[in-house]
Order: C-alpha cells, then sequence, then structure tokens
C-alpha cells in the first residue's frame, strides 16, 4: 500500500511540473479568448438591434405613406367617364412607352455589341490626339497616353500646369472622366490647362503586369513634361481606383509627378463603419482572392471586367436592376439621349490579366498593404507613400457606399504618425468631404464638376503657397447663381485625430486580418490541387464561352439586333413617336405606376439592407471569433503599428530636414522672413481663405525677390520656414529682426504680409494680436518703424527663455 501511495504521489505533477508544462498560461489563454467570445456575442447582440433599429426608422413609416399618397391619388370621387377616359389615355401612353423603353434597350444592346467588337474607345466627347502608345514599349501595355484637342474657342496656356487624368479599369472602358462638356476635361480647358488623358484597350497584352502599367505612366507623365517644358510638373488625377493606380505612379515617380488628386479612391481597404459600409466584408464572405484566381483560370488567363460591374449593380439592386430602368420608362420621351450616352460606358466591358487581378486583390483589397508600405510592386520594390513629395488632394463623399471617407482617408493616420510629421516632410495633404454625392457622382455629376473640381483647379494653381500639412477643403458659401456663381473657399487646418473622428475605431478591422490569412491559405490549397486540372481543361472556345454567357453581356446582346426580333422594335419606335401622345403627369393611373415602381424599389432596397446586415454579422462571427483570429496573430493593426513608419522611434526632430531648418532659424534675409511671418499668421488663424493663398501666391509669384525664384527655390523655403514656426515657434519669432536687419526692409516685409492677410476688421482676434506682435518685435509701429531699444538686444535677452519652451521630444513624433 504505501509503494501505490509513492508512486501516485510520483505521478501527480508538483506546482513546478506544472508550470513547465505550461497549464496554467494556456488556462489563462483560453480564460482570455472565452471573455473575447462572450465580449462578441455581445457586440453581435448590439450590432443586430442598431440594424433593426435603422431598417425600423428607414422603412417603419413606409407603408403608412404608401397608403397616404394611394388615398391622395384616389380619394377625391371622379365621375365614371372620367376615370374611363384617363384609363384609356393612360393605356394608350403606357404601350407606346413601353415600345420606347424597347427601343431605347435595343440601341444600348447595339452599342454594347458594336463596342465589344470593335474593341471600346474611350468615350471622350472631345477629340483627341495620340501622343504615346504603350503596346509599343519594350514591355507592352495596353495603355495610351491622348492629348485632348481644346473645343473652338478654347485657348490654353502651354506654360500652366498640364493635366493627366486616369480613369479606373474596374471593368468598364476609358473616358468617363470626359464623356461630356461639365466634367473634369471641361474644367480643365476652361482654366486653360492643356489636357492629357490616359485610355487603355479591350484586351490587355500578354504577361502584362502592374508594374508593367505604372511604369508605362511613369513614361507618359515624362512625355507630358518634356511637352511643357516651361510649366510646372504635371497634375495626375485618379478616379476610383484610377486613384491608387496614381499613388502608385508618384511613389514610384516621385521627382516627375506635380499634385495627385483622387476621387472616390479607396486607399484603406479594411476601414469603415460598423453597421454601414458592406461592400468592404465581400472579400471575406467569397473567401478572399480564390474566386479571382478561378474566373482568370476559367478566362484562360484573363479576367473578365464584366463580374466586376455585376458585384457594383448587386450592391444596390434596387436603382441598378429597377430604379434607372423605370426611370426610363416613365420619361421616354426625356431620359433616351442621356441614359444612352452613359450606357455607352457602362455596357462595354474590360480585361485584365490573372497577374494584374490577382495584385490588386491580394495587395490592396484582400491584403491592405499599400497603407503599411508591404505592397511589392515588381522590381521597384515595396511602395511606400512617404516618397511622394507632391501635394495631394482627397475627394471624397458620405454618401458613396463604394469608397466610403474611412477608405478614402485613413490611410493618412497610418502612413503618418501625425499631422506634425506631414509639415516636417515637407507635405501638403488637402482632403474635401461632400454630404451626399455618390460614388459614380464624384467624377461623373456635372454639378460636382463645376463647383467642387473647380475649386480643386483654383487650388492647384495656387497650392505651392500653402505652408505644408494636413488641411480640409470646405466650400462655405455660394455668392451668385448659375453660371456666375462663385464660391468663398477655405482650407482649415487639420490633425490626424479630426481624420480619426471620421471613423468609429480600427478595431473592427482586425478580423480582416483572418480574411487574409485565409485567403492565402485557400489560394496555397488551389493551386496545389485542383488549379492544374482547371488549366487543363480550359479552352479559348470554353474562355470565349464563358465571356459571352456573362449574364452583364448576355441580356445586353438578347435585347439588340441580333435577336430576329429586335430589328422591328426600331420600325415600330419610329411609328410610335411620329403618334406620340403622352398622358398627363397628373392622371391618376399614371400617379399609380410610379407609386407602385417606388413600391417594388423599396422592397428591393430593404432585402438588399437586410442581406447587407446578415453579411456583417456573418462576417463577425467567422472572422471575429478569438478562437480562429489566433490563425492570423502577427498579422493585426497592433502588429503592423511599427510598418506604418519605417523610421519608428526615430523623433522628428532628428530629421535631416527639421534638423537644418532649426539650425538655420536665424539665418535668411527677405524672403524667408516674409514667408516665417506669413507662415505664423496662417498658424494663428487655423484657416487659410482661397482669397489670402490667391493673394500669397500672386505677391510670392510677382513681387522681389520671389519674381526670380523658381518653383524649388520657393517650395525649399516655404518648407524651411514651417519646420521653424513648427519645433521652435518662439525662437522664430525672436529670430525675425537678425533676417530683417534693415528698418526699410522690415517695413516692406511687414506691408507684404497686412496685403496679404487683408482688411484687419476680418482678422479673427488670434490674427490681430500675432500681427502686432511682429510689429512689436521687428519696431515698426503700423506707420513706419519705431523709436525704441533695438529689437535685436530684444530678441537676444528673450532667447534663453525661447530655449527652455523647447517641446519636449517623443519618439515617433
Amino acid at each position: 500500500m504505501d509503494m501505490l501511495t509513492r508512486l501516485a504521489k510520483a505521478a501527480t505533477p508538483g506546482p513546478k511540473a506544472i508550470e513547465g508544462l505550461g497549464l496554467e498560461r494556456k488556462g489563462g489563454a483560453m480564460k482570455q479568448r472565452l471573455g473575447e467570445a462572450a465580449a462578441l456575442g455581445q457586440s453581435l447582440g448590439g450590432l443586430s438591434a442598431a440594424h433593426l433599429q435603422t431598417l425600423s426608422r428607414t422603412y417603419g413609416g413606409s407603408g403608412r405613406q404608401i397608403g397616404e399618397t394611394f388615398q391622395e391619388i384616389w380619394g377625391d370621387a371622379k365621375a365614371p367617364a372620367e376615370t374611363m377616359q384617363a384609363f384609356g389615355d393612360y393605356l394608350t401612353d403606357a404601350a407606346q412607352r413601353s415600345v420606347l423603353f424597347l427601343d431605347v434597350m435595343r440601341q444600348v444592346g447595339n452599342t454594347s455589341v458594336e463596342r465589344a467588337r470593335d474593341g471600346g474607345d474611350p468615350v471622350l466627347v472631345y477629340e483627341y490626339a495620340m501622343i504615346t502608345d504603350g503596346r509599343s514599349f519594350d514591355r507592352p501595355v495596353n495603355y495610351a497616353l491622348v492629348h485632348i484637342l481644346p473645343p473652338a474657342g478654347v485657348e490654353v496656356d502651354p506654360t500652366l500646369r498640364p493635366y493627366i487624368i486616369i480613369d479606373p479599369r474596374a471593368g468598364h472602358g476609358a473616358g468617363i472622366g470626359g464623356f461630356k462638356s461639365d466634367s473634369q476635361v471641361g474644367v480643365a480647358l476652361a482654366h486653360g490647362h492643356s489636357v492629357y488623358f490616359t485610355i487603355f484597350f479591350q484586351q490587355p497584352e500578354p504577361g502584362q503586369t502592374l508594374a508593367d502599367v505604372c511604369a508605362a505612366e511613369g513614361r507618359f507623365v515624362r512625355d507630358v513634361a518634356l511637352r511643357h517644358p516651361n510649366a510646372p510638373r504635371p497634375v495626375v488625377i485618379g478616379n476610383c481606383q484610377g486613384g491608387w493606380a496614381a499613388m502608385l505612379l508618384a511613389a514610384s515617380n516621385p521627382h516627375v509627378t506635380g499634385p495627385v488628386v483622387i476621387n472616390g479612391a479607396p486607399m484603406s481597404y479594411w476601414a469603415g463603419v460598423r453597421g454601414k459600409n458592406p461592400m468592404r466584408y465581400l472579400g471575406g464572405m467569397v473567401g478572399g482572392a480564390l474566386p479571382a484566381l478561378l474566373m482568370s483560370d476559367l478566362g484562360n488567363g484573363k479576367f473578365d471586367g464584366a463580374n466586376l460591374v455585376l458585384n457594383f449593380e448587386a450592391g444596390n439592386p434596387g436603382n441598378t436592376w429597377w430604379g434607372k430602368y423605370y426611370n426610363v420608362f416613365a420619361n421616354a420621351d426625356t431620359e433616351a439621349e442621356r441614359f444612352i450616352g452613359f450606357e455607352r460606358w457602362w455596357s462595354t466591358f474590360f480585361f485584365m490579366n490573372e497577374a494584374e487581378i490577382r495584385w490588386i486583390v491580394e495587395n490592396l483589397f484582400i491584403g491592405n498593404k499599400l497603407q503599411h508600405g508591404n505592397a511589392v510592386l515588381g522590381r521597384r520594390g515595396a511602395i511606400d507613400l512617404k516618397q511622394i513629395r507632391a501635394p495631394i488632394i482627397v475627394f471624397a463623399s458620405k454618401g458613396d457606399d463604394i469608397t466610403p471617407p474611412q477608405q478614402a482617408l485613413n490611410w493618412i493616420p497610418k502612413v503618418y504618425g501625425n499631422e506634425r510629421e506631414i509639415r516636417a516632410r515637407g507635405q501638403r495633404i488637402i482632403y474635401m468631404v461632400h454630404d451626399s454625392i455618390g460614388h459614380l457622382g464624384i467624377f461623373v455629376s456635372a454639378k460636382v464638376a463645376t463647383k467642387e473640381h473647380d475649386q480643386i483647379v483654383n487650388t492647384l494653381g495656387m497650392i505651392e503657397a500653402l505652408a505644408p500639412g494636413l488641411y480640409e477643403m470646405r466650400i462655405e458659401q455660394q455668392i451668385g447663381e448659375g453660371i456666375d456663381a462663385r464660391f468663398v473657399v477655405s482650407f482649415q487646418e487639420r490633425t490626424i485625430a479630426d481624420l480619426r473622428a471620421l471613423d468609429d475605431g480600427d478595431t473592427d478591422e482586425s478580423p480582416f486580418a483572418l480574411v487574409d490569412r485565409v485567403s492565402r491559405v485557400g489560394v496555397d490549397l488551389y493551386e496545389l490541387t485542383a488549379r492544374p486540372f482547371v488549366q487543363a481543361m480550359v479552352t479559348p472556345a470554353s474562355a470565349d464561352m464563358m465571356v459571352q454567357m456573362n449574364p452583364m453581356r448576355l441580356r445586353r446582346r438578347v435585347l439588340s439586333d441580333a435577336n430576329p426580333v429586335m430589328p422591328a422594335v426600331g420600325t415600330l419606335a419610329d411609328q410610335v413617336r411620329a403618334a406620340r401622345k403622352p398622358v398627363a403627369r397628373t392622371n391618376p393611373f399614371f400617379r399609380t405606376e410610379k407609386l407602385f415602381a417606388s413600391m417594388v424599389e423599396q422592397t428591393m432596397t430593404f432585402w438588399s439592407d437586410v442581406r447587407s446586415a446578415q453579411q456583417e454579422l456573418a462576417f463577425f462571427s467567422i472572422y471575429g471569433n478569438p478562437f480562429l483570429r489566433a490563425l492570423s496573430q502577427g498579422r493585426g493593426q497592433d502588429d503592423q503599428a511599427s510598418q506604418t513608419n519605417p523610421n519608428f522611434g526615430e523623433t522628428l526632430y532628428e530629421m535631416p530636414d527639421v534638423e537644418a531648418a532649426l539650425q538655420k532659424i536665424g539665418q535668411g534675409g527677405f524672403a524667408e522672413a516674409v514667408i516665417r511671418m506669413l507662415v505664423l499668421m496662417a498658424r494663428s488663424r487655423g484657416a487659410v481663405r482661397e482669397s489670402r493663398l490667391h493673394r500669397s501666391n500672386e505677391i510670392l509669384h510677382s513681387t522681389p525677390p520671389f519674381d526670380t525664384m523658381d518653383e524649388a527655390h520657393r517650395t525649399q523655403i516655404i518648407h524651411q520656414q514651417t519646420l521653424a514656426v513648427d519645433f521652435e515657434p518662439e525662437a522664430a519669432i525672436l529670430a525675425l529682426p537678425a533676417l530683417l536687419p534693415n528698418a526699410e526692409d522690415r517695413v516692406r516685409a511687414l506691408r507684404l504680409v497686412e496685403d496679404i492677410a487683408g482688411d484687419p476688421a476680418e482678422m479673427s482676434e488670434p490674427t490681430v494680436r500675432m500681427l502686432a506682435r511682429l510689429r512689436e518685435i521687428l519696431a515698426v509701429a503700423k506707420d513706419g518703424p519705431k523709436d525704441e531699444e533695438p529689437a535685436e538686444e530684444k530678441a537676444a535677452e528673450e532667447k534663453p527663455k525661447a530655449s527652455r519652451a523647447r517641446p519636449q521630444r517623443v519618439p515617433g513624433e
């Protein structure tokens, strides 16, 4: 018995043995994950309740509204004869509209078939001339650079900064940025700028990669710069996916590109607000990059862009599959031309090579690598957005459900530690957030073109006069109407915290790291098992059949003249137009039709919103699971924080530009003093009005000694003086007398500053105090120099105080 007891004690692990097995640590980890699972359950419950509240708030009163509208239409008793007459008029009108609608669909189908056969030329309304064809390069690409020929009566100035527009290659063709006169192209031409467009052809070149495309676009920029030797570096405008392409171009070619404008461009792909932005969950719900790879294999090495367009339409079926078509049916006499013109772009579908779509999905939409500096582009290595030296303008909209503001802007806090780092690197980032315009409207809407894009063009003409920093561009007031309308624009200084406030935090982004991990595992398994068999079975004929059977093409082809029945519709439509009898808009049957149509659209939108809510809940249930998230350890947001800044741990004071600016804080002359005072005045206001920026730009280009400076020298001075004011503001003020030893120069410098600042009555109190401080330190009264103690001696006495006020240095700041 004693022997058995001793054996039992020997088999029982002691505290040290338990510690050696790690049972306590594993138990703690299990407890933590169980706690996280419980928290996830609570979070999902709250999210479900929020979705129910949103659905109830949005659709809860719709039944009552429909009933009230129906009562309004039919509440008043009408004579039977009057009702029968109204019904007869409606039937005639509805029959005629049906024929006209079908004829519109026939024309759209014919256009789609013809453009697919001919290669889908750009939908630009402007004449253009080919400048450089990328298909002739050593590494050929299906891109080309064209020059927009100014219409009659429009003159351009070759010495003004030229514009290059990059349209999205996301299933459609090129030209949407200039498919009507009130467009990005039209606005730039109206301001006298030469405009160039990067177009692309329907089929990619064999072996073409995105690295090849980026290199070709860099060559396009150089070609434009050579054509305008006396102009500043070209502006690059990117729309939607053309936006991240423009950023890749600028980061890869920082010394040749000018300002970059990105409109509705996704840059931070995991970002969004819970309860909104369902598009970001799609990659996780379909298994990551695997579907794109499979579709490319079934396409014999090519990815059909029609699938991207189908995904876009499925996101808002109420409008894309019903509403926009009913609008044409209801207004068949007036909407046909507009609809056919837009469908000329929307109904033409382009292709990518497998390598291109795979890079996009794995590095951007699933991997989100661009903002972390991990997106490797061929032999160029990893793309670092900090390499972009030119100003960046970001245009986003709260009404954009494809690229919400968080996806358009959250890359800024990820790339830069804070707004001070933006200034330290001499960068200017300006963003503008529209309240309501949808995704396509950002770069298609005529109203947006003549307002927001027009103001962007105005800003680009004087952006170098703006001190480095982060700004929000705000259109504060409209003066006048129509073509005479003018806008009051300001640039409000912003912080990284202001950008973060647009989001609900980034804790909801960690599940996307698991999506990336699952995607890579799925792709690896597919490549090791099924892919060789899929590729062996696919033939050019089967790939072409899949292209033709795509529902986006098939439904258009069925309604085209390729269908033997449809040519007769054209003849019948001509007869209908000759005998057209449109019904009055007040006809009760027509109003009932519109009410029914709105019910159909609302129903489709309701179920789409329900689907989005279910998709979000399913996404977080799967990828937010703490037990599954263990698979993505090392891929979370916190683990990537150190990768956000390649100089992680370096203080901003140790940056070479900052050190050089602070060492030269007491050196310089008239130009440095004026710019330093302008920076101080702007900093005191916290904002810059466009009118002041215009005056500043004019003076910095036409007044000695600025008029003889080149752009690079002027920009360098602005950067240095911004750093001096930002890091040692008191010392920068006290050093002004040393920069302006001559009394006459001091008076002239202050007068320039006052001319730019404008009417003192419009100045804020801090600005008035700053101006008074500058007069005091330079011993200059309003009417001339003061007769008092030399400012140099006063500054020397105060310098030790400025040194003690130097801010504490902290890592990463």
